[in-house]
């Protein structure tokens, strides 16, 4: 029996279809007069879209490549991350090494963003190597969160399965106490990356699906530029 309020399979595909896409404020977008260096329009792109007033817009989904249990063979796993600078070195994100996404990087550093913004059409993808960075950096890449999720992240518990929330209380209650004690702790297994960035896609959509494409694709220093087919 189909429990109250579920559809058929059948219907879910028809409202699916029906939702409406693309109705983003599209900007205008010239790929013949894109900068150089892609971490340049990235910059401009990202401005833009806070500028617009897009929700979270720092927010980008890393995906890694990682073993699952019961399951032969390297599998894809994605998740949504916030970007804590980009610089010449990269796109930059901190996470604790005892995460599923930590141990993933240890095996395999190769990594994927993809940033979206729906509201204006556009889309960012970034495919390249995920280097440490710097101890400094890792350090105030951490001391700058908020004290609720440095806490959390001294529980060194993250995706651990719990059964009682009681745990998660009381982890957290001690975790503020040390950094009460000690306010400049940072642990060990927080670490701050940058991911060397070997192609760079951007994505400008196109009611008519006539998308603009751009592709960077790193050339030793330099950069070479590519236009895709939508």
């Amino acid at each position: 029996m189909r429990p109250t309020g579920s559809e058929p399979s059948g219907s879910l595909r028809t409202l699916l279809r029906g939702l409406p896409v693309l109705v983003g404020a599209a900007p205008e977008f010239d790929p013949d007069h894109a900068p150089d260096d892609p971490v340049e329009l990235f910059v401009q792109w990202l401005l833009y879209a806070v500028e617009f007033g897009v929700t979270e817009p720092h927010a980008m989904t890393l995906s890694t490549v990682g073993t699952a249990a019961g399951v032969a063979g390297p599998r894809p796993s994605a998740r949504v991350l916030i970007l804590k600078d980009v610089d010449a070195l990269g796109w930059h994100f901190g996470i604790s090494s005892a995460s599923r996404k930590g141990a993933d990087l240890a095996r395999n550093p190769a990594v994927a963003l993809t940033f979206y913004w729906p509201a204006l059409g556009r889309q960012v993808r970034v495919d390249g190597i995920a280097v440490a960075d710097p101890p400094p950096v890792t350090a105030e890449d951490f001391l700058a969160r908020s004290e609720g999720a440095r806490a959390m992240v001294l529980t060194g518990r993250q995706s651990e399965p719990y059964s009682d929330p009681d745990e998660i209380s009381e982890a957290l209650a001690k975790a503020h106490l040390e950094l009460e004690h000690s306010p400049s702790l940072v642990p060990v297994e927080w670490t701050s990356y940058a991911v060397r960035a070997d192609s760079v896609e951007f994505w400008q959509s196109d009611a008519e699906r006539r998308h603009r494409r751009l592709r960077y694709e790193r050339d030793g220093d330099r950069w070479s530029t590519t236009l895709l087919w939508p």
